[in-house]
């Protein structure tokens, strides 16, 4: 048998999914790792204002008075407040190569720049071996005075310089390269392949006295896990037994239902009788609904079932007793037909013919026993009144007294012609073969969206006892007038298919059969 995957493991693997579907999410768009970008640059940003604010008041303090007309302004109102939000994001913002190095110019630093970066130097090592960020401070030609790199007097051009010297805060990414060798698992600074870059402006009454230019690598994902790997090894079995939990939950109330009713199939296509039975704890409301309809199928699969083995049983019965008269006359023909006297041979001609005729009637009745227990409600309509005046009529021709009352109005019902002739025929047959020379009276009457039928005779009606049973197939009261006690089942069938019915009546004189169809207008 070909493998396939169980419902336990397709609810498993789902609920797992889900579970995995928010850490995909958080890896496809970066989220994790723009956090740490962002928390990189917030903490450059902060020590970039404060490196900014040291130079400027150092650079106030020199003495001689500052030449701020020799300096580049800054356009604009600049307000007394100007936070700087953090807002890089590596799901969005590009990673700009790695930048030039400081390259040499023939222009001196502006002197009380390079007086000021001469005494921040050292500041800016110092600081260094705790935020491990690189920085630089720039006059406002972009000369380096002050540097953790060592590379005074060099001019950078960078844009994100540029823009600083023009009094605008910048914040970009930029490719790491490192020529050292790859980190170890817990280092802090060399694990990411990026750096965060913020370059701020230093600005005094609303001219640039140079710029402050920061860079550090954030912290990786991995750096991040090492540390709270504790508190994430508790979270994933946290989140692992969850999902089995509802793995387990999803199991009982789906699988296992369906497993049960896998198991009452098998046992039914065993052949045992009421297997199928609607579940006591089907779990879900779609799974109640699937036991049930399963065990009204089962029970109108065994209901049809039983009626075939009564059909066939009844069926070898009313053709085992002509059969038999008709061989055994034939018999007694073909061995004794010299000796026997011309009305003996006439008498067994006879029942040859009557049991002949009996069995035909019967093969004509069982095709149409059959062709109403097929038969599919169609497009057809007819005048059901039309019809049943017509079938009085002939019943009428052949001898039976019928009084009629009908409404004058025109009602269609959802049946053709035929198959309506068909059951009014079976009803006046069964009244004069079982009530002959008594009155029979029609009614009809129109009930919302029903035509209500009464064929009521003033007969000897029917016993209590044979009541329960005139629907049933092959069962009559006057088998010796030809009667195969097929008649009602027919008329049933053929009204069942259509969306109508028929029943007795409780009468205190006579049968009262009662016909009720659904009018389609």
């Amino acid at each position: 048998m070909k493998w396939r995957p169980s419902l336990r493991l397709i609810l498993l693997l789902i609920n797992l999914l889900v579970m995995l579907l928010p850490l995909g999410g958080i890896a496809w768009l970066r989220l994790y790792e723009s956090a740490l970008v962002r928390q990189t640059e917030s903490e450059l940003l902060a020590q970039g204002a404060v490196v900014a604010a040291a130079y400027k008041a150092a650079w106030l303090r020199m003495p001689g008075e500052p030449a701020l007309a020799d300096l580049p302004a800054v356009f604009g109102p600049i307000g007394e407040w100007q936070p700087r939000q953090p807002r890089l994001d590596l799901a969005v913002d590009p990673i700009q190569p790695r930048p030039d190095d400081a390259q040499p110019t023939p222009w001196r630093a502006e002197p009380r720049a390079a007086a000021v970066g001469a005494e921040f130097s050292p500041v800016l090592q110092d600081v260094r071996r705790t935020t491990l960020a690189g920085i630089r401070v720039l006059d406002h030609q972009g000369i380096v005075v002050a540097s953790t790199a060592g590379d005074f007097g060099g001019q950078l051009t960078q844009p994100e310089v540029l823009r600083a010297l023009r009094g605008e805060t910048v914040s970009l990414l930029r490719e790491r390269h490192s020529q050292s060798p790859p980190p170890v698992s817990g280092s802090l600074s060399r694990a990411t392949g990026i750096r965060v870059f913020v370059a701020l402006p230093v600005i005094h009454q609303n001219h640039v006295l140079g710029a402050v230019l920061l860079a550090r690598t954030p912290a990786s994902i991995w750096d991040t896990i090492q540390g709270k790997r504790w508190p994430l090894v508790y979270a994933s079995l946290a989140l692992l037994a969850l999902v089995l939990t509802l793995s387990w939950l999803t199991t009982r109330t789906i699988a296992r239902p369906i497993a049960e009713l896998g198991a009452q199939a098998q046992r039914a296509a065993r052949g045992e009788s009421g297997a199928v039975q609607a579940l006591r704890h089907a779990g879900t409301r779609e799974v109640a609904e699937l036991s049930t309809a399963l065990a009204a199928m089962a029970q109108t699969l065994e209901a049809r079932a039983d009626y075939i083995r009564r059909f066939a049983a009844h069926v070898s019965h009313e053709f085992k007793t002509p059969l038999t008269s008709i061989r055994g006359a034939v018999e007694l023909l073909r061995d004794h037909a010299d000796a026997l006297a011309p009305d003996e041979r006439a008498r067994f001609q006879d029942m040859i013919a009557a049991d002949t005729a009996r069995l035909d009637r019967l093969v004509r009745r069982l095709l149409e026993l059959a062709r109403a227990d097929v038969t599919r409600p169609g497009h057809q309509r007819s005048d059901a009144l039309a019809v049943l005046r017509d079938s009085a009529a002939r019943a009428e021709s052949l001898g039976s007294v019928i009084q009629t009352q009908f409404p004058d109005a025109v009602a269609w019902v959802p049946m053709p012609a035929e198959e309506l002739e068909t059951v009014f025929a079976n009803l006046l047959d069964n009244a004069r073969l079982h009530a002959p020379g008594y009155v029979l009276r029609l009614a009809a009457s129109i009930e919302g969206s029903a035509l209500l039928l009464s064929f009521e005779d003033t007969g000897p009606g029917i016993s209590a006892a044979n009541a329960a049973r005139i629907f049933e197939p092959f069962f009559t009261t006057a088998r010796g007038s030809g009667s195969t006690g097929l008649g009602l089942a027919i008329i049933r069938a053929l009204l069942t298919a259509h969306g109508g019915d028929i029943s007795l009546r409780a009468s205190d004189a006579g049968a009262v059969f009662l016909v009720r169809l659904p009018l389609k207008l």
